[in-house]
C-alpha cells in the first residue's frame, strides 16, 4: 500500500499557503500570478521530467518528478481539489485494465 501522507500534508500546506502574502510564499506568488502562471508551470516541469527520462539520469528524474507532482499539487488546489480526489480516482481504476478504463471514457 502507497503512504499518501506525505502527499497530503503537501496538499494542506498549498491549501494553507493559497491566500498568504506572495512575498513570503512561492505558492502564494504563483497563485496570485493566475491560472495560467500555475499552468505554465506544470507544463513546464512536464518537459524537464522527460527531459530528465531522455537522458536517463535517475536521480534527476526523481528530482524533476518531485517538481512535477508538487506543481500538480498547485494545480489542485487552484480548482479546490486535493491529493485525496486523485487518490480515489486512483482507487476507483485499481484492478481495471488500462484498455477497459480508457474505453470507459469514450
Amino acid at each position: 500500500m502507497i503512504d499518501a501522507t506525505i502527499l497530503r500534508r503537501l496538499g494542506e500546506v498549498i491549501a494553507a499557503r493559497k491566500g498568504a502574502d506572495p512575498d513570503s510564499s512561492y505558492v502564494a506568488s504563483l497563485i496570485a500570478a493566475g491560472e495560467d502562471a500555475v499552468l505554465k508551470k506544470l507544463a513546464e516541469e512536464a518537459a524537464e521530467t522527460l527531459l530528465a527520462a531522455k537522458d536517463g539520469d535517475k536521480l534527476q528524474i526523481v528530482r524533476e518528478t518531485a517538481d512535477l507532482w508538487f506543481h500538480s499539487l498547485i494545480l489542485l488546489a487552484w480548482y479546490g481539489l486535493g491529493p485525496d480526489d486523485v487518490l480515489a480516482e486512483l482507487r476507483r481504476r485499481e484492478g481495471i485494465s488500462g484498455i477497459d478504463e480508457k474505453r470507459s471514457r469514450s
